[in-house]
């Protein structure tokens, strides 16, 4: 039985979506879905500000294995989605950089493609430790996240 493509990664430079998307591609894939977080230089909404660069952190051991369990998490809800791709950048990225990626294939595109990759990023969000600090104008914050770690985690 081939291997089932799966890619997760805490990563300090620049990805290329388009490898990213041959890496979790097979011939029977017929459908990808990729969602790409960027870095906004400008925020319009709940607090209007300025963003001059953001500042990533993360415990990469442990983000990946909560990356991995994502991965797991997307196959058992959506069978049909075979190749997965989960990466997040660190260290300080510039407005217009991608941050984060999220990709799936499968054989159709009405097969939870789209609703994986959604599924993917909030998770993410929800559980891998990932520390954001943002950089403005107005001066510096650590930005909070979701996650809350239950006992054992």
């Amino acid at each position: 039985m081939p291997e089932i493509p799966t890619i997760v990664g805490i990563v300090e430079g620049p990805f290329d979506l388009n490898q990213i998307l041959a890496q979790i591609t097979t011939p029977a894939t017929g459908a990808a879905c990729t969602f790409t977080g960027l870095v906004r230089g400008t925020t319009t909404r709940a607090d209007p500000h300025q963003t001059d660069y953001l500042e990533y952190e993360a415990y990469q051991p442990m983000a990946e294995a909560k990356m991995r369990q994502i991965t797991d998490e997307i196959r058992e809800r959506w069978p049909t989605v075979k190749g997965v791709a989960i990466l997040q950048r660190v260290g300080r990225l510039y407005p217009e950089a991608p941050t984060v990626a999220v990709a799936c294939s499968a054989g159709h595109r009405d097969t939870g493609v789209f609703e994986a990759a959604r599924y993917g990023i909030d998770r993410l969000k929800e559980i891998v430790p990932v520390w954001k600090k943002e950089v403005g104008p107005d001066g510096e914050e650590w930005i909070e996240g979701m996650y809350t770690p239950e006992p054992g985690e």
